[in-house]
């Protein structure tokens, strides 16, 4: 059996989006954010102390993109991902990694200097300037997107779930105004699909990472 630790809105939606997508058999562990801090022996299930944290085959895995790719390969064949020989392959795999590298990094030094610091630590300008540096690199990805409905090989793949939870990330923190329309109308189409709602509804009962000051 497949086992999630995972916090609400945190980068471990990538890998329950993932399993839900797939309808792979699962156990859900819904934690309070940060579990280092505040789940009890945590960190002798997870060294890291961070979400995700999943275990398959007695295996850890802890890197969310990496996790999408895994179940993809692992328990595929399946739709959500794209092959070497297919002509997409390139675009796939740079957009699957581009998600957290490139576009969920500069949200979380947000996050940390404008939200999760203590008063009296925060750093307005930092923050501010993290958010720019999010927003430069949408703008960038922007002629990657194109007019495309999905990032790789004209479907939905675990690449979209990788870029998609960035964006999720960037509308709760309120910089949804500044996106270009395309990212708008292609994270709607993300959030109608069957399984990203599912995905909602299966960490409803968690607690929630807050995303304001």
């Amino acid at each position: 059996m497949i086992v999630l630790h995972h916090c609400q809105g945190a980068r471990s939606f990538r890998a329950l989006w993932t399993l839900e997508e797939m309808g792979l058999p699962y156990q859900l562990k819904l934690m309070a954010f940060p579990p280092r801090s505040r789940e009890p022996g945590y960190l002798a299930t997870n060294p890291l102390g961070t979400v995700p944290a999943l275990f398959d085959d007695g295996a850890l895995m802890t890197e969310s993109a990496a996790i999408c790719e895994y179940l993809a390969t692992k328990y595929g064949p399946t739709p959500l991902a794209v092959a070497p020989h297919e002509p997409g392959f390139a675009a796939y795999l740079n957009f699957l990694h581009m998600g957290e590298a490139t576009l969920t990094f500069p949200q979380t030094i947000h996050l940390r200097y404008a939200v999760f610091a203590k008063p009296e630590d925060r750093l307005p300008r930092a923050a501010e300037d993290y958010v720019k540096w999010f927003l430069a690199r949408l703008r960038a990805a922007t002629r990657l997107l194109g007019e495309n409905e999905y990032l790789a090989a004209r479907r939905f793949t675990v690449a979209d779930i990788s870029v998609g939870y960035a964006l999720k990330l960037a509308i709760g923190l309120g910089f949804s105004d500044r996106f270009d329309p395309r990212w708008t109308k292609y994270f709607k189409r993300l959030e109608a699909r069957d399984g990203f709602q599912r995905t909602l509804a299966a960490e409803k009962t968690g607690p929630t990472i807050p995303l304001t000051a």
